[in-house]
């Protein structure tokens, strides 16, 4: 049986599971090691016909054993690369996680910018969004209020910043969305002048 061209797109842009979740956020468990989405990226989970749409932070690659760190193997080794080489089993011995932050869902074939009605599943797939779904989620910057509002170890400044440069990337006029991003921003952190100098600062603006 023939294998359709976009299962084929589904399937090279899944990166990961969910291994923890809650209405706001969720944590996932990359399947390649080391193989992490950058901080601020895009990314989606399906719930059914429909899909809730999430912001990457806190990246980390760990012991699969809880409480156990990883002991230093590199003295007699010329590369990081040899280390992984003279210790196969290490592939087998660690994990890359990451947290995301909900920041919006689609509905009847709609995105809205506001928390879905329950949290994604566990074993959800984590995919990759595309370049146009970014553009078209961020016509509205609502989802900007979402993360501002976020609680996660990361400083939301610098979360906030990284989702900005990254979706502007997405975008024909990077600039013009920036600049636009920077005024809601504005709106947002009306009796926080401090945290929103910062956040423009991080975006040369």
């Amino acid at each position: 049986m023939a294998i359709r061209g976009d299962y084929m797109n589904e399937a090279s842009s899944r990166i990961a599971e969910v291994t923890q979740a809650s209405t706001a956020g969720f944590f996932a468990q990359c399947y390649e090691l080391f193989d992490l989405p950058p901080l601020g990226s895009m990314i989606k989970c399906r719930d059914g016909g429909n899909e809730i749409m999430a912001i990457t932070c806190n990246a980390r690659t760990s012991s699969l054993e809880p409480g156990r760190r990883p002991i230093a193997r590199g003295k007699n080794e010329l590369t990081e690369e040899d280390v992984f080489r003279s210790n196969p089993q290490l592939e087998q011995l660690l994990k890359s996680e990451f947290e995301a932050v909900v920041i919006g869902h689609s509905a009847n074939n709609q995105y809205h910018h506001y928390l879905p009605p329950r949290p994604v599943k566990l074993h959800s797939f984590v995919y990759v969004c595309s370049p146009d779904e970014i553009v078209e989620f961020s016509r509205s910057l609502e989802f900007l209020t979402l993360l501002a509002g976020a609680r996660t170890e990361l400083p939301s400044e610098e979360l906030i910043a990284a989702c900005i440069r990254f979706i502007g990337a997405c975008h024909v006029e990077p600039a013009a969305f920036t600049t636009l991003a920077g005024k809601k921003l504005a709106q947002i952190f009306t009796d926080d002048y401090q945290k929103l100098r910062t956040i423009l600062l991080r975006l040369k603006l």
